[in-house]
C-alpha cells in the first residue's frame, strides 16, 4: 500500500485555506501538490471536519477487511462444491 504524503488533517486544512479565498494554483504551489490532487481531495473530503475524515478512513479500512473475508469465504464455498460434485 502506498504511503500517503499528507494526512487527512492536512488535506482538510488545505481545503479550508482554499475556502477562505486562497487561489487553488497558489495553494498547490505553496504546499507542493497538484491541482488534480486538490480537486480529488475536494471531491472526497469537501465539507468534512477532521473527525469525520478519520471516521471515513476507519470505515474504509474495515470495509476492505470485510471484502477480503467475503472473498475467502466464497473461495472456500466454491472448493467445497467442487469436492461434493466429485463424490
Amino acid at each position: 500500500m502506498k504511503k500517503k504524503r499528507f494526512s487527512e488533517e492536512q488535506i482538510i486544512g488545505f481545503l479550508r485555506e482554499a475556502d477562505a479565498g486562497l487561489a487553488v494554483k497558489e495553494l498547490c504551489g505553496k504546499h507542493g501538490f497538484s491541482e488534480a490532487s486538490y480537486y480529488g481531495w475536494k471531491a472526497k473530503f469537501g465539507g468534512m471536519n477532521v473527525s469525520e475524515a478519520q471516521r471515513l478512513k476507519s470505515l474504509e479500512t474495515e470495509n476492505a477487511k470485510l471484502k477480503k473475508l467475503l472473498a475467502n469465504s466464497m473461495l472456500e464455498i466454491d472448493a467445497m462444491r467442487e469436492v461434493l460434485k466429485g463424490k
